[in-house]
């Protein structure tokens, strides 16, 4: 290559005397023909700005659950000593009447402070309930029976689990379906 401003000046040159002999294209009637354009000099090539991409973060991986163990029912020796009297019921807790909410704080209040002073058997009362609930309004809060389901699913669950062993049904002269067994853990 020579040096810059002389090759330009040549290459101009050829480009009009090619550009001279070139006819143009039939193209119908109105046809226009073009006229010969002027070049101008190369410019030099400039990329595009590149546009950071978003980082985005690496999806979080979610942490596996720690084992929480889960409140099983309790099992047929403890649950036989207890019926016949063998083992005691070392405190009670009666949650008749109480709504959800407050039957909720204090049986974990209870439980608490029964594992902190050692106990092991507890009992406690839910109630029974009715099953009337049909002739009532879908909307008309009850309270009855609600209890007796709720509390077992409390102490089964992972809020529960530091607290609770096991638990079973009472016998039926300690209130039947309306109480229940809880064998608390060991305090830590």
């Amino acid at each position: 290559m020579g040096r810059r401003g002389q090759g330009d000046d040549d290459d101009a040159a050829l480009w009009e005397k090619v550009a001279g002999t070139a006819s143009p294209l039939k193209r119908g009637r109105d046809a226009v023909a073009p006229t010969p354009a002027k070049i101008a000099a190369p410019v030099a090539k400039v990329k595009p700005a590149q546009v950071p991409r978003p980082i985005q973060p690496a999806p979080k991986r979610t942490p596996k659950p720690a084992h929480v163990p889960h409140a099983a029912p309790l099992d047929r020796q403890t649950s036989r000593q207890l019926d016949k009297g063998r083992l005691e019921v070392e405190a009670r807790l009666d949650l008749h009447g109480l709504r959800q909410r407050d039957a909720h704080a204090q049986l974990r209040r209870f439980l608490k402070t029964a594992q902190a002073q050692g106990l092991k058997h507890v009992l406690v009362i839910t109630g029974k309930g009715t099953d009337q609930t049909a002739s009532r309004s879908f909307y008309e809060e009850d309270e009855r029976g609600v209890l007796r389901q709720a509390v077992p699913h409390w102490l089964s669950g992972p809020e529960f689990a530091t607290l609770v062993v096991s638990y079973s049904q009472a016998p039926r002269r300690l209130g039947g379906g309306g109480a229940l067994y809880v064998r608390l853990r060991r305090p830590r």
